[in-house]
């Protein structure tokens, strides 16, 4: 039943802790940008620019991951993967109030993983319903009378 639950809550999850613990009083004051624009490392490229790679990269890096990987699992026809939909639609929605109510979660960095959750969303129940209509086409439970 674990295979149900989205993915795409994992980067969620950890932008929560990152947003809601990971900030101090002072953070509030300036926002989400603060914590998530932290550089965690920093890549020296080939060309001589040096590549920063920050909290909120990793988090969106994560989520693209994921998202191919939730997009895969809706391919499936089994009945685990309605549950699945639903679960993504909650967390879909969950996001949007976040997104639209919370001034720390206005930002780039969630509207970008609030847009994945969405296409997550979208292309399972579009791969759903396609897959559902081709079986329903292919494999016809009544004989046709001439």
């Amino acid at each position: 039943m674990l295979i149900a639950i989205p993915l795409l809550v994992v980067p969620v999850v950890i932008y929560n802790l990152v947003i809601l613990l990971g900030g101090s009083a002072s953070d509030a004051v300036l926002g989400q940008a603060s914590v998530l624009s932290e550089v965690l490392f920093r890549v020296p490229m080939t060309s001589g620019a040096v590549w920063s790679i920050s909290v909120g990269d990793l988090i969106l890096f994560l989520s693209l991951i994921l998202l191919f990987v939730e997009l895969l699992k809706s391919t499936s026809s089994q009945r685990v993967a309605i549950v699945n939909h639903a679960l993504s639609m909650v967390l879909f929605v969950v996001c949007l109030v976040e997104f639209l109510l919370l001034s720390e979660f206005a930002g780039s960095v969630f509207f970008l993983i609030l847009t994945m959750v969405l296409l997550d969303v979208l292309a399972g129940f579009i791969v759903t319903i396609i897959a559902s209509r081709r079986d329903f086409d292919m494999n016809p439970r009544w004989p046709r009378r001439c």
